[in-house]
């Protein structure tokens, strides 16, 4: 059934909308980490409005804007009611029909402030298909909400038209994966190839992530392996009114015990901690087929230098790098690590090449730097692989 603006607004207007509560929980231990907010129409019969029965009609119009500042304020008020209680972050959804709101963040920070409360606990979520057209006018208007203290999430990712380009260029801090692309229960060859892809690249972006709609343990179970962070759905938890998740929260608060993550963390967790250690130990690390001249860098943020191209022609990245050297070591660089030596030094049986140079810094200023190259076995093909760890030496 659809129902008019003026019906949706007398609704409003009426309080015959209300919020619930969908927990999310961490999904290596269970335990209760935030929630989101979702609206509810329940009319005075008892009756429940389901939401694709009015959101869509109120996003045509104006109206999605009042709807979504009143559950921030009904958000904030029942954070406040947490006050001597563990206060959980809370997201909102809204439309993108807020991007036109100028005094947006004024408004937000207000309403918020008014109940003092800190800005990490209110998180603003963002469907991904309403991130579809006005990127640069979107982008400014999530660094802004971010410069004010606040989280952004992108939800629904995977629902339509998901395109990697723009999770690269918009600056949110969670990635919330589509309960679509759970569909065949984490058992499918190619669901699973497909999520594992996106938890990868959200986590070298940095983004944390939430999957929609878990309902078995067998999705539970893959999820864990994948690293994701957080989970949200029907196994865990319904969405659910104030009052029971007020409950929720003390009640988990006082039963919560936290397990040991190193006995229960995923493979892959275990993984991206051990790449941590390593790009903290080694922050350029380059990837290169010897046999087909390619390379792929790894560049972290503290490196000497940081105009390394990110992938290309592993000729010319010996050039580039030896440009950058000292003139006093850029002959013996390129004599070691061009493309005929390594293949020289691999057939030969060596496994690892290591050379000291000094190299010029973004400052201007040469530093020494430990260069290792390390040849290994790919398990797909016969191609000779080497990889790079570059260190910062002390001076």
């Amino acid at each position: 059934m659809s129902y008019t603006s003026d019906e949706i607004r007398a609704a409003l207007e009426n309080n015959e909308l209300c919020v619930y509560y969908q927990p999310m929980y961490v999904t290596m231990t269970g335990m209760l980490k935030s929630a989101e907010a979702l609206v509810r129409w329940i009319k005075p019969n008892g009756t429940l409005v389901p939401p694709n029965d009015f959101i869509p009609k109120a996003e045509e119009t104006d109206l999605i804007i009042d709807i979504d500042w009143f559950v921030t304020e009904t958000v904030c008020r029942t954070l406040e009611k947490q006050n001597f209680m563990p206060q959980f972050p809370i997201s909102v959804n809204f439309s993108r029909q807020h991007i036109r709101e100028n005094n947006f963040i004024e408004k937000l920070t207000a309403i918020v402030d008014k109940y003092e409360l800190p800005h990490p606990l209110i998180e603003i979520e963002i469907t991904e298909s309403a991130m579809v057209g006005n990127e640069e006018q979107l982008y400014d208007w999530i660094v802004s909400i971010r410069n004010a203290g606040f989280t952004v999430a992108i939800d629904d990712f995977g629902s339509g038209l998901s395109s990697l380009q723009f999770v690269k260029d918009i600056p949110a801090d969670v990635l919330k994966i589509d309960k679509s692309l759970l569909s065949h229960n984490c058992e499918d060859e190619k669901e699973r190839i497909v999520l594992e892809s996106i938890f990868t690249f959200a986590h070298r972006l940095k983004m944390k992530t939430v999957a929609e709609g878990v309902e078995t343990k067998e999705q539970l179970a893959f999820l864990r392996s994948c690293d994701c962070y957080k989970i949200q759905g029907y196994l865990f938890a319904r969405p659910m009114p104030e009052a029971d998740y007020l409950r929720l929260c003390q009640s988990h608060f006082s039963t919560e015990t936290i397990e040991d993550i190193l006995q229960i963390q995923s493979q892959t967790s275990a993984v991206n901690l051990l790449l941590e250690a390593i790009l903290y130990r080694y922050p350029l690390i380059i990837f290169t087929n010897l046999t087909r001249n390619t390379y792929y860098a790894m560049t972290y943020k503290n490196f000497t230098s940081t105009n390394c191209p990110s992938t290309g022609i592993f000729d010319e990245l010996i050039d580039h790098g030896a440009a950058s050297m000292h003139p006093d070591d850029s002959e013996i660089f390129a004599a070691t690590f061009s493309r005929s030596n390594l293949l020289e030094l691999h057939r030969k049986g060596e496994r690892m090449i290591r050379l000291t140079t000094r190299q010029l810094g973004d400052d201007g200023i040469y530093r020494r730097v430990e260069t290792v190259d390390c040849f290994v076995n790919s398990r797909y093909s016969n191609d000779v692989i080497a990889i790079t760890l570059c260190e910062n030496l002390p001076d």
